[in-house]
């Protein structure tokens, strides 16, 4: 599988459908997640400017390594291997996110201030996400779609999601059905599990 070759190819349709399919699977599955309870904690307590640009570094960050790591899975191993692993992992996910109950209350974020606020916010982000179910996420997303596309998308979403844990804080965050959120990425996730095994069957 050459993505080089994708990305030479690509069309705007495909740029915009892959980055909203990833927008929303992520936006969806980080409701409520770690990153944006750390957000809530910090913006609680220090300006909600600083706490976003550092939140939103952090996402450059970890989002450029996943895309980096997903095309160089694509283009090494069989694209029959790839899809399989990305058609397990997003089973696993999905059936994650049906049977996770969510209850904010009980969320506790560690805080650790060192430096400057940002340099804070951006470190303690990427420790809680690294390796984290979305990061995978994003590592099997472009492995098997666009990755232009699918980092432009789950960047957008994380962003978004801080920024709605930063600005919109505990109070809105409690009226929203976070259960029902997870329950869609479940859905989504499962969706694309089932696609990818069946490119996996054609592939074979």
């Amino acid at each position: 599988m050459d993505h080089l070759t994708s990305i030479s190819n690509f069309n705007w349709l495909n740029v915009i459908t892959t980055s909203s399919s990833s927008f929303l699977l992520i936006f969806a599955a980080e409701v409520g997640d770690k990153s944006q309870l750390v957000c809530m904690a910090l913006a609680a307590r220090y300006r909600a400017a600083p706490v976003m640009l550092g939140s939103i570094l952090a996402f450059l960050l970890l989002n450029s390594l996943a895309v980096t790591f997903g095309v160089t899975i694509a283009n090494w191993l069989p694209e029959v291997f790839v899809l399989a692993a990305v058609a397990i992992l997003f089973a696993v996910f999905g059936v994650h996110a049906l049977r996770i109950e969510e209850d904010l209350n009980n969320e506790k974020v560690a805080i650790r201030s060192h430096g400057s606020i940002l340099l804070g916010t951006f470190l303690l982000i990427t420790v809680a996400e690294f390796g984290d179910k979305t990061q995978l996420a994003v590592v099997a997303l472009s492995s098997t779609s666009l990755p232009v596309a699918v980092w432009l998308g789950s960047t957008a979403a994380l962003i978004a999601t801080s920024a709605l844990g930063v600005w919109a804080g505990r109070t809105i965050l409690q009226r929203i059905p976070i259960t029902f959120l997870h329950r869609i990425s479940g859905i989504i996730f499962i969706s694309l599990a089932i696609f990818a095994s069946y490119k996996t069957y054609i592939a074979y």
